[in-house]
């Protein structure tokens, strides 16, 4: 905790030592979860258009814990993040305003943005199953199959406390209650071909193997093997698989999202708003959701071409703020029915 506080106070010293130019007129600060060079384009179409100067402050880890710190004095105008638990955190460090906007309201469906303003999504991602195209016959399936025991052996998955699982695990106990989720849990812990590890990708990389059959992960990451340069592997992990889109013939496939908030004291607040519509409009999510192989949220915007060659999606319609209510008792689930032990033989 000691060492967490010494960081938290070196950033704010580096914060305010800038902080003269980060209140200047014409300028928004952005605090950003997502990679720089994922955001750069988006950003500099906002410049080239409204000739508002973009500041961004990238963390890995933290963000929510800075920005509490900082206080009063905090340049953050803009935080944004992926998940819906990162933005969740946001609200209940108490480091974001609402925010009622007329043109933001009506771009951003209401199952994808906070009741009271607080946060709003911009893109979507699906957590889907990634299938074998050699080994798995059948192209649809649902989350509640995967606790089949015909998947007995043949199912990887990431650790279940990572926050793509529970956000998956919350909407199962939305959806379904309690008492069934921890059936359901228990019954895909005994599928397991492993014990849960390395991140979604990883799975694509066992599926490909041989190690299992399917896997679950989060429709960018097939994009982001697709046309993995640097590590051409990939694109191997990538063609070994077919995405499938659990209980689209039903209630829809569970999405999480990319999404933004105003910080609580947003020095620059007239630009943040003007930079909230930005991303807000088609247009801007569209090129969001090309950079980051997502899905916009926006009304008649429409994905990648990369994407959209994953299969049409049916998103799961209970409201993300419904879902997230239930975080907590997904991850004592996790727990509770040792998920990450594996199967028990």
């Amino acid at each position: 905790m000691k060492n967490t506080l010494n960081s938290l106070m070196a950033g704010l010293a580096i914060s305010l030592a800038a902080s003269s130019a980060a209140f200047a007129d014409g300028e928004v600060n952005i605090y950003s979860y997502r990679q720089p060079e994922l955001i750069k384009p988006l950003l500099d179409e906002f410049t080239s258009e409204t000739g508002i100067a973009t500041n961004v402050i990238f963390l890995d880890k933290g963000l929510a814990e800075r920005i509490k710190v900082e206080g009063r004095n905090s340049p953050a105008d803009i935080i944004l993040t992926a998940d819906i638990g990162n933005l969740q955190t946001a609200v209940d460090e108490g480091v974001v305003q609402n925010v009622d906007d007329e043109f933001i309201n009506e771009h951003i469906p209401a199952q994808y943005r906070d009741p009271q303003g607080a946060w709003f999504a911009l893109t979507t991602r699906g957590r889907v199953v990634y299938a074998s195209k050699d080994r798995v016959e059948q192209d649809s399936i649902t989350y509640e199959e995967l606790a089949d025991p015909k998947w007995k052996g043949r199912i990887c998955i990431r650790d279940g406390q990572h926050q793509y699982n529970i956000a998956l695990i919350a909407s199962m106990i939305a959806n379904h209650g309690e008492d069934f989720t921890r059936e359901w849990l228990t019954g895909l812990k005994n599928n397991l071909a492993r014990k849960p590890a390395g991140n979604d990708r990883a799975q694509a990389k066992s599926i490909y193997s041989g190690e299992c059959d399917i896997g679950i992960g989060n429709t960018y990451y097939v994009g982001l093997m697709m046309t993995n340069e640097k590590d051409p592997e990939q694109k191997d992990w990538a063609a070994a698989i077919k995405v499938l889109f659990p209980n689209s013939d039903g209630r829809g496939t569970h999405v999480n999202i990319s999404g933004m908030a105003m910080a609580k004291n947003a020095p620059n607040r007239e630009n943040a708003l003007k930079f909230m519509e930005f991303l807000a409009s088609p247009k801007a999510q569209e090129l969001y959701a090309d950079a980051v192989f997502e899905y916009p949220v926006a009304p008649g915007s429409k994905p990648s071409e990369i994407v959209a060659g994953f299969g049409e999606i049916h998103p799961d319609t209970l409201p993300l703020a419904e879902i997230a209510k239930y975080r907590k008792r997904a991850s004592e689930l996790v727990d509770e029915t040792r998920f990450n032990d594996g199967a028990s033989g």
